[in-house]
């Protein structure tokens, strides 16, 4: 056992802002001295409605006093709804639904959903592609570091090509792939965004060659783009998505929805998860999905993601904007770390990437217009 003299009990895996967030609000943390820290970066991408949305709140504390947990076991209301819901929301035939945990599950499920399908085991995903840490994940994973973590565990690495570049993709597929996946915009490595014509070619070569094109939402989806899906904002529609993120607001859950097609011979084990769909879990989702629904937030995403796109692009140091929605990278022409270190003297919180000189912004999707006017100004006056 660790004793008060061994160090700090948690490991030192995480860089961390400089503030202990005891309560939140809306698009707010508040830290221990009390002091309120504006938020862009929505905890990765998590905080959807906003921190602590009164009805997601209630909708939590209600479900955990009638039923915290039981296993997949046991059919609960909340799960049946909560795949309905999802099933109704995502662009047609999309609308089969299986829950899991975490984005890197529903990512490692979209691909073996694929390879049984297909018989086959290669996969091709995009060079600056992040999609977990779990073993098919860091196979299809763009870098050195987590490539190593898939070879260690004898996983074959996907074909990696560069993104939006149709000749290499249309070479990359062959009878031997099972799936192609892809970010419709890439997180980590800047809010870079795939082009239209990039995933209707990527639908093209899946149709030709019998493989399944795989969209991994975690980051992009659930209303981050504006619209619920990332594809509805694309206008392609894959054979399956895995969310994750900003699905349940704060608790942890994952979601598999794909065709038909996809699943039409799964039959009882041939897929699982413990924790899969919760109770608490879904009642969160719910609960969130109707705040997004009622509030418009939808609209609000793409209404201020245009304000503060048009406006950074007059900021001193700002080369170019990427992404969509509340997905936003800034690309600068000075290192992305020193202005997120800068920001913080105004408690702003933002992002960074794999690119060094890329800033990027995930706020909630209810970031209102004056709070994007705040974080504009202070953006101005570091960059200034």
């Amino acid at each position: 056992m660790l004793s008060a003299t061994d160090g700090p009990a948690l490991l030192p895996v995480y860089a961390t802002f400089p503030l202990r967030a005891v309560a939140g609000h809306g698009s707010w943390l508040v830290d221990e001295e009390g002091h309120e820290w504006l938020d862009a970066y929505g905890g990765h991408a998590v905080a959807s409605s906003g921190h602590a949305h009164p009805d997601v709140v209630a909708a939590i504390a209600e479900q955990a006093a009638r039923l915290i947990f039981y296993s997949t076991a046991v059919p609960h209301a909340g799960r049946e709804q909560l795949a309905a819901t999802l099933a109704r929301l995502a662009p047609d035939p999309l609308g089969k639904v299986f829950f899991c945990n975490s984005g890197a599950e529903a990512n490692e499920n979209q691909l073996g959903l694929a390879r049984r399908k297909t018989g086959r085991q290669g996969v091709v995903s995009m060079l600056g592609g992040w999609h977990g840490r779990s073993v098919a994940t860091l196979a299809c994973t763009d870098g050195a570091k987590y490539e190593a973590g898939a070879r260690r565990a004898g996983m074959p690495l996907s074909r990696k090509v560069p993104f939006n570049d149709i000749a290499a993709l249309t070479a990359a597929v062959d009878d031997t792939i099972a799936a192609v996946l892809i970010e419709p915009v890439q997180g980590f490595s800047g809010a870079r965004s795939a082009t239209v014509e990039f995933l209707q070619a990527a639908r093209a070569i899946c149709d030709r060659t019998g493989a399944k094109l795989l969209f991994d939402e975690v980051q992009c989806g659930v209303g981050r783009l504006g619209t619920f899906t990332a594809a509805e904002s694309f206008g392609v529609i894959p054979d399956s998505i895995a969310m994750a993120k900003g699905l349940a607001a704060g608790l942890p859950i994952g979601a598999v929805l794909c065709l038909p097609s996809l699943v039409d011979d799964i039959t009882v084990g041939d897929l699982g998860s413990t924790f899969g769909g919760g109770p608490v879990p879904c009642a969160a989702a719910l609960a969130n999905i109707g705040v997004i629904e009622r509030e418009g937030l939808l609209a609000n995403v793409r209404q201020v993601s245009a304000q503060i796109a048009g406006a950074a692009t007059t900021l001193p140091h700002v080369v170019r904007v990427h992404g969509r929605g509340f997905l936003l990278g800034l690309e600068l022409d000075c290192p992305a770390a020193d202005v997120q270190r800068a920001l913080w003297q105004y408690r702003i919180l933002t992002g960074t990437s794999t690119d060094p000189m890329t800033l990027r912004l995930l706020p909630p999707l209810s970031f209102a217009r004056d709070e994007a006017d705040l974080l504009l100004r202070g953006l101005q006056a570091v960059l200034t």
